[in-house]
């Protein structure tokens, strides 16, 4: 065997097929890839407990004892497949390692999306005898699929900028690809394993052969939401993407008023797009929402004048939004499987599914501080989580908007009527809506466990925020 990689890893995500190419792998008598290794939920497989000696617990605490038992593994070229919201501090570690081989596999990321949809639908996400295969259509959801094709792309990008500032190489290899006995052979190749097979491997099956318009329930709406995007942006997602930072999807246009809101997650999102619409008399839905940076553009150059802004929120208050709407609360708007991983693998404190109405103020305090405490780990880099956009700095949610457009104006929430009235009379109003107070989440609101050393605490995870934007106390 070549001295060349000592280990490898395939880029890959949900629905690609990288279930089938770990099964083609696995073929080869010198190579063994060890499923999701770095899945903050499990690890490997659902039902395993341990790789190579390490559980989870080490593996959490310490991701490089269990990257060097693979990349050590005896007799064997060794890896694992790796999703882009798999443990974040794995990523540089092996982008970084010109001896771990990067493997990238793609598919066209509407047929991943559909095939998701579907596997959610009918909870089936293999399947190795056609008898047992369930059938159900997929509903397509237009801002779903746009966050979908957000992540890939910019994962994508991420992928290709390193590997080219490293001065590395991968083998690329499309869903398509993976039913070529020569594609196998040739990965093997490229990993140094001088052995070849013969066939592919029969135990899993394609779970949905049919053609897009008979998987989809609602195929017309999903290509009349598709015709505004470029379908060479879809097709070519990989290696050809243009490089995007921003989620340009979240920004709101005025009806008529020539104002953009960019929202920073876990702000005040829904009474600005209110007061939005009711500088013009409208509703929500009758904003510009939901834009490609084309779509944009076209609307810049359109409004002659047009002023963009962002709002900050106290760190505090975005924070215990943060938590009572998508950790404390178990029901829709929760994310439920990071709840129930903050329990088992963070301790957190939380109170049963469906029971959170039923604390006191002192309980969801202690729960708060346990959250606090998670995100200031989770920050640093030190977790299996990823820093989701709803927590992330408001500092480092700016600076990606600068990768397409800065905003003209960054407000302040607790001064909003009087900043957006002085914003919409420079545009011409002269009649401006008052803007409604945000519905607090919870139990309990901030106001009722709010004391010095929740303050204290909140400051010491968003100094970055604290510092770059001057907050104060929040009361």
């Amino acid at each position: 065997m070549t001295t060349r990689f000592d280990s490898f890893v395939v880029f890959a995500e949900m629905r690609t097929g990288s279930n089938f190419l770990e099964a083609n792998l696995n073929s080869f008598d010198g190579i063994e890839c060890h499923g999701e290794a770095f899945n903050p939920f499990f690890i490997g497989y659902p039902n395993t407990s341990q790789i190579l000696g390490v559980d989870q617990a080490t593996r959490d605490r310490d991701p490089a004892i269990l990257l060097r038992a693979i990349r050590l593994q005896s007799g064997k070229m060794a890896g694992f497949r790796y999703f882009h919201d798999h443990d974040p501090r794995v990523l540089d570690m092996v982008l970084d390692d010109p001896r771990c081989a990067k493997i990238i596999l793609t598919r066209n990321p509407l047929e991943s999306y559909v095939s998701w949809k579907i596997a959610q639908a009918t909870g089936q996400w293999k399947l190795t005898d056609v008898k047992a295969r369930k059938a159900a259509q997929a509903v397509f959801k237009a801002d779903e699929f746009e966050a979908h094709l957000e992540e890939l792309q910019s994962f994508q990008i991420t992928l290709m900028n390193r590997l080219q500032t490293t001065g590395q190489t991968a083998f690329y290899v499309a869903y398509e690809d993976l039913q070529s006995v020569e594609v196998m052979n040739g990965i093997a190749a490229f990993l140094g394993v001088p052995e070849a097979i013969e066939e592919l491997d029969k135990n899993l099956k394609k779970q949905n052969p049919s053609p897009l318009s008979e998987k989809v329930a609602n195929y017309g709406a999903m290509t009349q939401a598709l015709a505004r995007l470029d379908r060479f942006d879809l097709t070519r997602t990989p290696n050809f993407e243009p490089r995007r930072g921003p989620n340009v999807p979240s920004y709101v246009a005025g009806v008529r008023a020539p104002l953009l809101y960019m929202p920073l997650a876990g702000g005040p999102s829904q009474s600005i797009r209110r007061w939005l619409a009711a500088l013009d008399g409208e509703k929500p839905n009758a904003l510009g929402q939901k834009m490609t940076q084309k779509d944009l553009r076209q609307w810049k150059r359109k409004n002659i004048g047009h002023r963009s802004f962002t709002v900050l929120r106290h760190p505090l208050l975005r924070a215990h939004e943060v938590f009572c709407h998508r950790v404390l609360n178990a029901g829709q708007g929760s994310f439920l499987q990071l709840r129930r991983t903050l329990v088992r693998r963070y301790k957190l404190p939380l109170p049963e599914e469906g029971t959170e109405q039923q604390i006191d103020a002192a309980t969801q305090r202690a729960c708060f501080v346990a959250f606090l405490e998670f995100l200031k780990g989770n920050l640093a880099g030190q977790t299996a989580i990823r820093v989701d956009p709803a927590w992330a700095t408001q500092a480092q949610n700016i600076q990606g908007f600068g990768e397409f457009s800065l905003p003209d104006l960054i407000l302040r929430e607790e001064d909003l009527q009087q900043e957006l009235t002085a914003l919409a009379q420079r545009v011409g109003y002269s009649t401006v809506p008052e803007i409604s107070a945000p519905e607090p989440r919870g139990p309990f609101a901030l106001s009722d466990i709010y004391d010095d050393a929740l303050e204290a605490l909140c400051a010491d995870v968003y100094q970055r925020d604290y510092m770059m934007f001057g907050f104060d106390r929040w009361r």
